[in-house]
């Protein structure tokens, strides 16, 4: 099903606007936009009245040479900065708004324009914030970084900026004897009354710092060691989702840079983190709570946070995103549709559901856009009184409210339905609590001794083993256990398997991220039950190295291993460009144990001949003898010197 606006319907331009244009003749599509926008925007209407020559400009000559000159304005140093900012926004927002309601620009141009222009509004703010303090300093050693749909270059029409504020203390130009945080503190509320400070020109950008940590006890601007040891240490899962889109936009963009850098590992992660997935469906859950839930599309709906809006296509692209980035790098796209291209490409999501969800969230945005441009007020509720809606629904093209409403319901139905699938509770039937019909319940599940099994699950939930003993791992392995249960059944030795799973348990190190993998991949809990019945190799090595399971979520888990001079490449790409001898060993460890119990699952599934198997262990033993002795005759060679002619053979 596709969803788009309709193109605006003809609309005669009132004598006021024309008398604006003077003699300017504007094409048909844009001479539309500007007469919808003077009827049905009062915001726009005001901002033709008070820059006319930015709308002479746009007429003749089209949307973009007035951003250029938006741009250029926002730098112009012989303006004062607030007056050239607040002029320059006006002039964007007016031509952005045009070229998209005239369908000049896609929304991704649109939302890519008030993205530049904030960046280069924060550049200019910085920059005489610093000049004022430290005349001939360079702006220095306080940087930028952009979240939320600023930071994917998606920022709605009239969108708060979602900051943070870093700065380095050693760097940051000061008066001799500031203190360099306070220092800091007075360059970042000079920067935000820069933006947010409203006169007769309006206003540039509303400034949000609540996505800062702990933003009740914090000051406004964060040393940058602080901050880097706070993501790497303390941070919360819902940062993570939010650091995704995260970049360096203004100020100093190297310092911006390095501390995102620094803090990769915390966003994107190798091993597969379910826990945090958990946590995201939550806040979308609670989201859909605080704006009902059960909220029939009509008057007052929240397009944003409403269910089956744009905030759950956006989870739904950055849940994926937090689940397999880690791993494949290709996924991390900061926008919105960018990420769906890609979880399609990848093979991580469908492509017919990565085209529904990208058309709902173009029709969600730009119905956003032109609720915003009534009178540029941060909302995205479609509004309730009778004359507002109709004038809405014009605004966005269609003939009346029902029409427009009909389309928001069908393209808001099929995403929540979508999202309902990835929000449901994982495992949502439970085993019983009580032993006799715990047992009870096992003997006719499939296994021989229920009662004597019954005493072993009560063991796993009272905590004995570490990997159990956190109410956050008992959460997670009260999920799994019903279709791990299940699939022991299947096993072919049931008894034998629940118990070898028992032992599995007991070695496990921790168990949080483990067991809501497996909640969160029945297929996974099934492949876990045939390994644990079959080989307990396997199942001890899984125990040692439970992240040896993603493994098994790539989609070429049970393709043929690449050969010879092919596995080695592979094998060196893994190891990277390490220094240290010891940490390519690792490197090496790791990689071997990941090929290798991808060969036994593939020998336990019937998915690989044995004696190819057998071939493409000796393959393994070589790549790594390989890479291992090249390293070896290099630090030897170092070392020692070279033997004339010598070669090292193995």
């Amino acid at each position: 099903m596709h969803f788009a606006l309709p193109p605006l319907a003809p609309v005669v331009i009132p004598p006021d606007l024309a008398k604006l244009l003077d003699s300017a003749a504007p094409p048909a599509a844009l001479a539309t936009a500007m007469a919808a926008a003077w009827t049905w925007s009062p915001y726009l209407r005001g901002l033709m009245r008070r820059r006319p020559e930015a709308l002479r400009r746009i007429a003749t000559d089209g949307a973009d040479p007035v951003v250029a000159g938006a741009m250029a304005l926002a730098a112009d140093e012989s303006v004062p900065a607030g007056t050239a900012l607040r002029q320059a926004k006006a002039d964007l927002a007016l031509a952005v708004a045009l070229a998209d309601l005239a369908r000049l620009w896609p929304l991704e141009r649109v939302t890519r324009a008030l993205a530049d222009f904030a960046d280069a509004a924060l550049d200019r703010a910085v920059a005489t914030a610093i000049a004022e303090r430290a005349p001939d300093a360079p702006a220095a050693g306080f940087a930028v970084l952009a979240l939320g749909k600023h930071g994917s270059g998606e920022l709605n029409y009239s969108s708060d900026v979602d900051l943070i504020f870093l700065h380095d203390r050693n760097v940051l130009p000061r008066r001799e004897r500031d203190d360099p945080d306070e220092a800091a503190v007075r360059v970042a509320r000079r920067v935000v009354e820069l933006m947010q400070a409203r006169d007769g020109d309006g206003y540039v950008f509303r400034v949000d710092l609540r996505l800062r940590p702990s933003p009740e006890a914090t000051p406004i601007t964060l040393p940058v060691e602080a901050a880097e040891s706070y993501y790497q240490s303390e941070a919360l899962p819902w940062e993570r989702a939010a650091f995704i889109r995260a970049r360096a936009c203004a100020g100093d963009r190297a310092l911006g840079r390095a501390f995102l850098a620094a803090i990769q590992p915390f966003i994107w992660r190798r091993s597969l983190d379910y826990s945090a997935i958990r946590d995201i469906r939550s806040i979308s859950l609670r989201i859909r709570d605080h704006y009902d839930a059960g909220q029939e599309m009509g008057p007052g709906f929240d397009l944003k946070r409403g269910r089956g809006g744009i905030r759950e296509v956006e989870f739904f692209a950055q849940i994926h995103q937090m689940i397999f980035g880690g791993r494949e790098a290709g996924l991390r796209s900061p926008a919105t549709l960018d990420a769906l291209a890609a979880l399609s490409a990848a093979g991580r999501i469908g492509a017919d559901d990565a085209a529904m969800l990208g058309d709902a969230y173009r029709l969600f945005r730009e119905v956003e856009h032109r609720i915003q441009m009534v009178a540029d007020e941060q909302t995205h509720a479609l509004p309730v009184p009778a004359k507002a809606r109709g004038e809405l629904a014009l605004l966005c093209g269609y003939d009346g409210w029902a029409a427009l409403l009909a389309a928001l319901d069908r393209a808001t139905r099929r995403v929540a339905a979508l999202y309902d699938g990835l929000v449901e509770e994982a495992g949502g039937a439970t085993l019983p609590r009580e032993p006799v019909a715990l047992g009870r319940h096992l003997k006719q599940a499939g296994f021989r001794d229920g009662p004597a099994l019954a005493r072993l699950v009560g063991g796993w939930r009272s905590g004995q083993y570490r990997a159990l003993r956190t109410a956050e791992a008992q959460h997670a392995f009260e999920a799994a256990l019903p279709g791990l249960m299940a699939a022991l059944v299947g096993a072919g030795e049931p008894d034998v398997a629940a118990a070898r799973l028992d032992s599995f348990l007991a070695q496990l190190p921790s168990g949080v991220q483990f067991f809501e993998l497996i909640a969160a991949n029945p297929k996974l809990g099934d492949l876990l039950a045939r390994l644990l019945g079959v080989t307990p190799v396997l199942a001890d090595a899984l125990a040692r190295r439970p992240e040896l399971f993603d493994v098994m979520l790539d989609p070429e888990a049970f393709a043929p291993l690449p050969q010879g001079e092919d596995l080695v490449t592979e094998l060196r790409a893994y190891a990277g460009a390490v220094a240290d001898d010891e940490d390519l060993l690792d490197r090496v460890r790791r990689w071997t144990a990941e090929r290798r119990f991808q060969l036994g699952a593939q020998l336990i599934e019937g998915r690989a001949d044995p004696l190819l198997v057998a071939t493409d262990y000796a393959g393994l033993a070589d790549a790594a003898l390989a890479v291992i002795a090249g390293r070896v005759e290099a630090s030897f060679a170092e070392a020692h010197g070279r033997m004339p002619d010598g070669r090292l053979i193995v």
